[in-house]
């Protein structure tokens, strides 16, 4: 899609919210952490601070002992001995040589406690082994012993409420070295309160309701704007004449569904639908009930459509819509009952619709198997149904089906647009002059330039096959520059090699006639040349007297002033001729070529001859084009016509073939 607004609207569709939610449960993570974190330094430093009061009580225990053994004091020994001090001295083999109080001390399963100081080697008690330590430094509590400890505390895990000053005391033994490799290993007791337990239940607890509360504030995040992000794609496919569905959610949904998988095999039909009476309505009503009118025109359409077909307004009193079909015929019935259906949407006026269709096939291989299609250009569809639509001549309902020739045609207007510029510099474009002759005399007057594209791709191209294109581009302003320019050069070189030259008219397309230098512009390219101005005479369509009336009046005045003849092409084909004659000094009236064909009689013979009666008392030469038989030359020669042009005299030629015309009225 090339529409910038989608394009636009496509970034914000891909970009998730799943960036935000994922921060948001990152920070939620963080946060969860940083509380744990906390909370297990916390349990750590209350369980590193009592660890290191019991390591300093029994280090104190083996200082005593060392003092007593080295003195032989056994009143120190007996300070040391006090009932509460339980203790065991081991030697360097880890044997037992004496015991103070119970021995409880599980040697053989002994480990490391990592404190924030120190390093210790501890042991289990075998009685309320409830403390494991490892050898990688960490403790773990046996919950199998829990029981045991609470009843050794006296306390019943029974009980229906907890005493915060309770205290459970869990024995863990600590070895202290003394000397020689004996050490001596006191039984310590980690005190730990209830109330401690309650602090730690609180922190969790507040950790875990701000995780709750941050997981709960994410998903009204996400809910609020998945809510928000449907609401503006609501707004944003929203049409503001029917608020149904626009031309971007028709683009995104119809290549949505033509590259479906599954979707490959069947066929579909793009509508250009026009409601032609609507600017007529719009100015016998209101706009008001013109749009009223569209939003009927809307609800027919999407009544006639079955399930993944799409319709959307597309612009004015165009609609845009996608159908299934199966085969043409079907597919023309169908749109035509929908027609009728429109035709008759106000019961006070019967409306006329055009339908331009485009046929996308299925999409299979040569085994007949469906093939996912990657990628479809609706609006290139779209515009195919367009041009389809736009061949409809009349006023009356119509459809009609885009093929193969207007194929040809697009293809034909792509490559005049592509090698437009490059035939203007290679100078693939040839000046062709068909002479003008008096009737009377049968000598040669005059002449017309007429243009023609020698292509080395497509060969000899007829002006009627590229001009049209050139008008709508806009490039025939650059044609009218380039066949006066040779024109001119031409007659300079002919008047150089003393051949008798005659006036030769110039065509000028109505689009020049918008630059008020235009009479400038063409006095300029003729004097570069260096052509006598009566020699260039300037031919202008009917067509162009109804644009800007009084800057065409200017232009042909200062034309006239600089000494150049101007002449109306095609008097007749339009039906302002009389007018345009009234109020526009011309010089040469030329007589459309319809007036000579299908000759109707006396009727048509007596508005040819009061034409070249009225040219004459408006003091304007005439120019009969067209002319093919003889009979018609002598009418036109009694009438008292200037000049006849046309194929019974001689056709278009090539510049070699007029210079001959030139050196033989010479003889």
């Amino acid at each position: 899609m090339s529409n910038i607004k989608e394009q636009k609207f496509h970034k914000i569709k891909k970009s998730n919210i799943g960036g935000a939610i994922t921060g948001m449960l990152i920070l939620a993570g963080i946060i969860f952490s940083s509380f744990a974190a906390m909370l297990a330094v916390f349990g750590l430093y209350i369980i590193d601070s009592k660890i290191r009061d019991e390591h300093i009580r029994i280090s104190n225990m083996a200082d005593f002992y060392k003092l007593s053994e080295s003195k032989k004091n056994e009143d120190i020994l007996g300070a040391l001995d006090d009932p509460k001090n339980e203790y065991i001295i081991i030697d360097s083999d880890k044997k037992v040589v004496k015991v103070h109080g119970s021995d409880t001390c599980d040697l053989a399963h002994g480990g490391y406690i990592q404190t924030f100081d120190s390093t210790l080697t501890v042991f289990p008690d075998t009685e309320l082994g409830a403390i494991i330590p490892s050898v990688h430094g960490r403790i773990t509590v046996d919950s199998r012993n829990i029981r045991k400890v609470l009843e050794k505390n006296g306390i019943s895990d029974d009980e229906e409420s907890v005493d915060l000053s309770d205290c459970i005391k869990l024995p863990l033994w600590i070895e202290v070295p003394i000397d020689n490799g004996s050490s001596l290993v006191g039984k310590a007791y980690l005190n730990v309160y209830f109330r401690e337990f309650a602090v730690t239940g609180i922190l969790a607890v507040i950790i875990v309701c701000i995780t709750i509360a941050l997981l709960i504030f994410v998903i009204i995040f996400l809910i609020k704007h998945l809510r928000n992000r449907r609401r503006m794609r609501e707004v944003f496919y929203m049409d503001e004449v029917t608020g149904d569905h626009n031309w971007l959610w028709f683009l995104s949904n119809a290549e949505a569904e033509l590259t479906k998988r599954g979707n490959g095999n069947k066929k579909y039909a793009v509508l250009d639908i026009v409601f032609v009476n609507y600017r007529n309505f719009c100015v016998c009503h209101s706009v008001k009930e013109g749009e009223l009118m569209l939003c009927k025109v809307n609800e027919v359409i999407k009544k006639h459509l079955c399930k993944n077909e799409l319709c959307a307004h597309h612009s004015a009193a165009h609609f845009a819509a996608m159908m299934m079909y199966s085969d043409r015929d079907n597919l023309e019935e169908r749109i035509k009952k929908m027609i009728s259906e429109l035709e008759t949407i106000n019961e006070d006026h019967k409306f006329n619709f055009w339908v331009g269709v485009d046929r996308i096939v299925a999409n299979t291989d040569e085994t007949g198997r469906s093939i996912r299609r990657r990628s479809v250009d609706i609006e290139k569809e779209y515009n195919n149904a367009g041009a389809a639509r736009a061949t409809i001549t009349g006023s009356d309902s119509a459809v009609v089906f885009f093929d193969d020739k207007m194929v040809e045609e697009q293809m034909w207007l792509d490559w005049v647009n592509e090698n437009q510029e490059k035939a203007i510099e290679n100078e693939e474009f040839l000046v062709y002059y068909q002479p003008k002759y008096d009737p009377k005399t049968g000598e040669m007057s005059g002449a017309e330039a007429l243009i023609r594209w020698n292509s080395p791709v497509k060969g000899m191209v007829s002006p009627g096959k590229f001009i049209p294109i050139f008008e709508t581009n806009g490039f025939i302003t650059k044609i009218d520059h380039y066949m006066l320019t040779h024109v001119a050069h031409d007659q300079r070189a002919w008047l150089d090699s003393g051949r008798k030259c005659v006036p030769v008219s110039v065509n000028v397309s109505r689009a020049h006639f918008i630059e008020e230098d235009l009479a400038e512009q063409i006095r300029d390219i003729v004097d570069e040349a260096g052509t006598p101005h009566d020699l260039i005479e300037i031919e202008l369509t009917e067509s162009a007297f109804f644009d800007d009336k009084n800057a065409l009046i200017t232009t042909i005045q200062k034309l006239k002033n600089y000494g150049f003849a101007v002449s109306m092409d095609d008097f007749g084909s339009g039906y302002s001729s009389l007018n345009s004659l009234k109020e526009m000094p011309l010089d040469v009236l030329k007589l459309d070529a319809e007036f000579f064909r299908n000759d109707d009689g006396e009727r048509g013979r007596i508005v040819v001859s009061e034409a070249i009666n009225l040219a004459k008392k408006l003091s304007m030469r005439t120019v009969a084009e067209g002319v093919e038989e003889k009979d018609q030359v002598d009418f036109l020669a009694e009438e008292g016509c200037d000049l006849i042009q046309g194929f019974y005299f001689a056709k278009p030629m090539p510049k070699e073939e007029y210079e001959e015309k030139l050196s033989d009225e010479m003889k």
